[in-house]
């Protein structure tokens, strides 16, 4: 079968354990996308061969492909040099890394992540979320509070699409660790955890009431003193980490204010708006997917690959 011709570009967000690609034709129509678990870390020492293997899922030989993410990590393919805030997200393509390694002649880059630094000097940083972020951007989302939730979930400023502000929190991270190690897993017990709104909501309101390392003992204590099923563990801790996200945000007088934007799955997407509606908040939901795909039409159209 002949590749599909009509493909303008391939847009691959390859992440730590898992990645996605999508192939556009000019219009910036996604024709086709595949998905799989050959993240950065599967890749190690084979990372040509695992782009072809996406091409030929694909069924395609684009004229240029677009790799963002962690690729571009120390874990990745190679590793590429954040950039600062005096870029924006709309010239990431212009300190992209042009691949020289891949086997093929198809022209492949790597986009930058971010290093952004507070007030205080202190660094932060992201890679993958500023491909969203070029997106949001490209849809007319151009200023702004912006979220992304996710193992790392980011929170970013951006004022016509410059990153003045960047605040990480391992929300994520956190809730996967403590629901399958230590203490907390313990008192979750080995049956299989329900979806209980009402523990949600319960660590939403708990979280910011004292530091966050007593909050995360109170889902032990609840259960052992019979006042929260074992079950109901995980959603408690979940309210509880994002409802502490949530409200460290909100209590911080240099922190966001008005209307935030949120991109992520629908899964996580559906617990940060329950959490912000417990704290009287909202978000306006942008579909992540189309913000990917919407990042990869702007580079197609705006910066030359071959």
């Amino acid at each position: 079968m002949a590749a599909n011709s009509a493909v303008s570009i391939v847009g691959v967000d390859w992440g730590t354990t898992h990645r996605r690609a999508y192939a556009l034709d000019v219009q910036g129509q996604c024709l086709s996308d595949m998905s799989d678990a050959d993240g950065a870390l599967a890749c190690k020492g084979r990372f040509p061969s695992a782009l072809d293997a996406a091409l030929r899922a694909l069924d395609t030989r684009p004229a240029g492909v677009v790799l963002a993410g962690m690729v571009g990590s120390a874990l990745g393919w190679h590793e590429v040099p954040y950039v600062g805030s005096q870029v924006p997200v709309h010239a990431l393509a212009a300190h992209a890394f042009r691949v020289p390694d891949t086997g093929d002649s198809i022209p492949t880059i790597i986009l930058p992540g971010y290093c952004v630094r507070n007030t205080a000097g202190l660094p932060d940083v992201m890679r993958g979320e500023e491909t969203q972020l070029l997106g949001a951007w490209a849809l007319g989302h151009r200023s702004g509070w912006f979220v992304l939730p996710g193992t790392h979930s980011k929170w970013v400023q951006l004022e016509d699409g410059r990153v003045l502000q960047l605040r990480t929190y391992m929300t994520g991270e956190l809730f996967d660790l403590l629901r399958r190690h230590g203490t907390v897993a313990a008192a979750a017990g080995t049956a299989e955890p329900i979806w209980d709104d009402a523990a949600f909501a319960a660590g939403v309101r708990a979280a910011g009431e004292h530091a966050l390392s007593h909050q995360i003992f109170s889902a032990r204590a609840r259960v052992v003193c019979k006042d929260m099923p074992a079950t109901s563990t995980t959603a408690y801790l979940s309210g509880l980490l994002i409802g502490t996200e949530l409200k460290d945000v909100l209590h911080d007088s240099a922190g966001p204010l008005g209307t935030f934007k949120l991109l992520g799955s629908p899964q996580l997407v559906a617990h940060y708006q329950s959490a912000a509606q417990l704290l009287g908040l909202s978000f306006d939901i942008l579909d992540a997917q189309a913000a990917f795909v919407a990042a990869m039409h702007h580079i197609d159209l705006n910066w030359k690959l071959t």
